[in-house]
């Protein structure tokens, strides 16, 4: 049998689509975690965190857990497509009495929903872009376009790659030659004329529906402008990747209801703190009109820039601030390869702390109107970064200290970092504005 995981251990992912069947899971080491991406009629519904034996788990085994887990959502679902609910799930699938509603609303949103563009940017990892690309070939949406932004190119391999792949199918490609994430995702903006631009990173892979769903939430709710999504582990095989997503997976996020976050929301949650709530650029959409209404992306902050990170929290909380509405879409999923070894998550915890600071550094300067929400909200976001008895703490038990202190030095550094990387932003404006001249 198996235990539910408290402390990060190195593991599998596993996808159950219950009305298909109910797998076994093999364990190559006893004690390794299961993470199991739970879906009914395609529909996500739930992920288990499982601690498997040496035996692994056998179907009916991990039926029962997921029965003890999501029983309350199960039960709502099979209502909804007309299957009586026992209390237990069969392991040799299901078939519906009718047409559950979650694919009723994908018909639609296949059928009504805007162009899109995803835009993939990207800075010298052709390797990783590649399996990013070719799993945007399998997506299930008619009005998709794919664009590489080429950010700062030190050689000419990602153009290559491009080039080669598109005599087959249709790829655009552009270059940004300033270096930085909000520069290439700006740069994005530019170069498509659809209703909606998408992000992805190039370390992901999109789930088969991902654009469909991302289609969806803006059919449902049409006064959106923006859409965020989970970001799912793809593998979870170093001690790193399993203390990453302990940080901040999807485990920790929002889960698999949908949300919707609004000036009618902002009572119960701030569009400041606490932070990320609504979703992040590595799963993002924009409507072409909200995001050249906040003024883009600040390109002081981000990948590639001295603050390292904070560029996505920016422009959607600019957005909320602005009285736009954000949908959390928990139905459009990507998998993301967490960072395999220690020095590298060492950076990511330096830029989450350095970004997070920058980025209210940054809506001070942009939007000074939030300073009093700030000040409000400053007692709080303390005690959860420094006091045992804040939340953020308390859900971290157990992370190692000296990685928690990475993120403290970044927390420090980041809003002094923010003048410097903005003064920076405003000469490659400058350089590029006097070159095209």
């Amino acid at each position: 049998m198996s235990a539910r995981q408290s402390t990060p251990a190195v593991g599998i992912v596993v996808q159950c689509e219950l009305s298909v069947e109910v797998p076994a899971i093999a364990a190559p080491v006893p004690g390794m975690t299961a993470l199991v991406l739970v879906r009914l009629f395609s529909e996500p519904i739930g992920m288990l965190s499982l601690t498997l034996s040496e035996r692994g788990l056998e179907p009916a085994d991990l039926a029962a857990e997921i029965a003890g887990e999501l029983g309350s959502e199960l039960r709502e679902r099979f209502a909804d497509c007309a299957i009586a609910w026992t209390g237990s799930l069969p392991t040799n699938g299901l078939e519906p009495g009718r047409t559950p509603s979650f694919i009723e609303g994908r018909e639609r949103a296949l059928a009504e929903g805007p162009e899109i563009t995803v835009a993939i940017c990207t800075r010298d990892r052709p390797d990783d872009l590649a399996r990013a690309l070719d799993g945007l070939r399998h997506q299930q949406y008619p009005r998709l376009r794919t664009l590489v932004v080429d950010n700062a190119p030190s050689d000419d391999r990602t153009r290559r790659l491009v080039s080669e792949l598109a005599r087959t199918r249709e790829i655009g490609y552009v270059t940004e030659p300033r270096p930085g994430l909000s520069w290439a995702r700006n740069r994005a903006i530019e170069a498509s004329d659809s209703e909606i631009i998408a992000w992805a990173d190039d370390d992901e892979i999109c789930d088969a529906w991902w654009a469909a769903e991302i289609a969806r939430a803006f059919v449902e709710v049409p006064e959106a402008g923006a859409v965020t999504g989970i970001v799912a582990p793809a593998e979870l095989q170093t001690e790193s990747q399993a203390r990453f997503e302990q940080y901040s997976g999807v485990r920790r996020g929002r889960g698999f209801t949908r949300a919707v976050f609004s000036p009618a929301t902002a009572r119960q949650q701030s569009p400041l703190y606490p932070l990320p709530p609504y979703g992040a650029g590595a799963n993002m959409a924009f409507r072409r009109d909200a995001v050249e209404e906040i003024g883009r992306f600040d390109c002081a902050l981000g990948t590639g820039t001295a603050t390292l990170a904070g560029e996505d929290t920016a422009a959607l909380s600019a957005l909320l601030l602005a009285g736009g509405t954000i949908v959390y879409q928990p139905s459009a999923i990507v998998y993301h390869r967490h960072r395999r070894d220690y020095g590298a998550l060492e950076r990511v915890m330096l830029g989450y702390g350095r970004g997070l600071s920058a980025y209210y550094a940054s809506m001070l300067v942009r939007h000074p109107s939030c300073l009093p929400e700030l000040v409000r909200l400053s007692g709080r976001a303390m005690r959860d970064q420094v006091s045992h008895d804040g939340q953020r703490l308390t859900e971290l038990d157990g992370f190692p200290r000296e990685l928690l202190r990475i993120n403290r030095k970044g927390l420090l550094q980041g809003a002094f970092k923010y003048p410097g990387a903005r003064l920076r932003a405003r000469r490659l404006a400058t350089a590029v504005a006097g070159a095209e001249r």
